[in-house]
């Protein structure tokens, strides 16, 4: 791929920037996909992992990519989120993207029905797949002197009702309005921030979903392009939008569905 703008045709290149990828849970994390682009393009990483369960599936990821910093992050526990940004500080003094790619609900609120929603469920999906970003774009703005972008994970469940997504419609409808609202208020600074859109991934978060299996056939059969997306292809498009590539883009929605959501 070559870039035909102003400055001439140059390649897609990531080399010198420094990036944070919070969310690998696993080899099948859309995290790991877009971290593995990522650093495939030059960037370096720092990666975190939820907890000490987590960490042997995560820490071999993160030292195939030469990870100077593999951290602890739990955003329900005071103080980890705030270590990573420390450990960052200190180890390069900025950061040129990060990318957000953590969602929960309780499982009982989960599965049912959102008028049954507990308020302490919906406080608790809604800090872990919501605020946290807030809170990380906080953490990052010091370090962005330069400019840099913000990535996010969404769903079309966030803009349509989808079977089963229930209370994560709402959280990730709120994920993607505060999106746009940092974009704005980001945007003097030459920080860029965007909600990614994947179509259905059968990830381990997933996988807590109700009939889940019954909606990845239903995509492979209806959508525009009548296959599935990968993590690779979501990865591929997350690099480019860290890239200088995308520096006048921001506050988007960004689709990689195959193009279900044109669909309605």
């Amino acid at each position: 791929m070559t870039n035909q703008g102003n400055t001439g045709t140059t390649s897609i290149n990531l080399a010198g920037k420094k990036g944070l990828v919070i969310g690998i849970a696993n080899n099948q994390s859309i995290a790991y996909g877009c971290a593995r682009a990522m650093h495939a393009l030059g960037a370096e990483l720092a990666i975190t992992y939820l907890n000490a369960h987590a960490e042997p599936f995560v820490r071999p990821l993160a030292e195939q990519f030469g990870s100077p910093l593999i951290l602890p992050c739990d955003v329900e526990q005071p103080g980890h989120l705030e270590a990573v940004f420390a450990a960052i500080q200190k180890q390069w003094g900025k950061l040129d993207f990060a990318l957000h790619a953590i969602a929960y609900a309780p499982k009982e609120d989960l599965h049912g029905r959102v008028i049954d929603c507990s308020a302490a469920g919906f406080a608790r999906a809604t800090d872990v797949s919501c605020h946290s970003f807030i809170r990380m774009a906080r953490l990052a703005e010091p370090l962005m002197g330069q400019g840099g972008a913000l990535l996010t994970l969404s769903y079309y469940g966030a803009q349509k009702v989808i079977d089963h997504y229930n209370i994560m419609g709402p959280v990730k409808a709120a994920l993607e309005s505060v999106m746009r609202q940092m974009a704005v208020e980001f945007g003097p600074q030459g920080i860029r921030v965007h909600a990614l859109s994947p179509g259905p991934i059968l990830t381990r978060a997933a996988s807590g979903i109700d009939h889940f299996d019954e909606l990845l056939e239903q995509v492979a059969q209806h959508s525009p392009q009548h296959h599935l997306v990968s993590i690779d292809d979501v990865g591929s498009v997350a690099a480019g939008l860290v890239s200088d590539w995308s520096l006048h883009m921001t506050g988007n929605v960004v689709f990689v569905d195959g193009g279900c959501h044109v669909l309605g």
